[in-house]
């Protein structure tokens, strides 16, 4: 129609996709099939919609299962590493990997390791 992208497209998708991809994509509106989305990055995977339902649910018993504090932390840091530099981001690790081995999750892991067992995350 004329006009450019917007709200940000032209620098988030040229951060997923890289100068070319992003180019093209924004220049020639090709619309992608969900396999393209998914080779592309823009999607961990595709699955069936009669499926949906079922693997939403799955997804949330997997995390429900993890240590969430981590893996908040780890979101953090993939939040910050656009705007920082390597040294920025290197802080921030450090900062964050420091409140990681505070927490009792942490501890139940090294202890589950040790055991040869599975971890029971507690999210604390």
């Amino acid at each position: 129609i004329g006009l450019i992208p917007d709200s940000g497209g032209s620098w988030f998708i040229h951060r997923l996709l890289g100068f070319a991809r992003a180019f093209d994509w924004m220049t020639t509106n090709k619309r992608l099939t969900a396999a393209e989305a998914e080779a592309w990055g823009l999607v961990v995977e595709v699955v069936e919609a009669d499926r949906l339902s079922t693997h939403v649910a799955e997804v949330a018993r997997t995390f429900a299962t993890l240590p969430t504090r981590a893996i908040g932390m780890t979101k953090r840091l993939f939040d910050h590493v656009y705007d920082a530099t390597l040294e920025e981001q290197l802080e921030l690790e450090a900062e964050l990997q420091q409140a990681a081995t505070e927490t009792a999750d942490f501890a139940e892991g090294v202890q589950a390791f040790l055991e040869k067992r599975e971890p029971r995350f507690s999210g604390s």
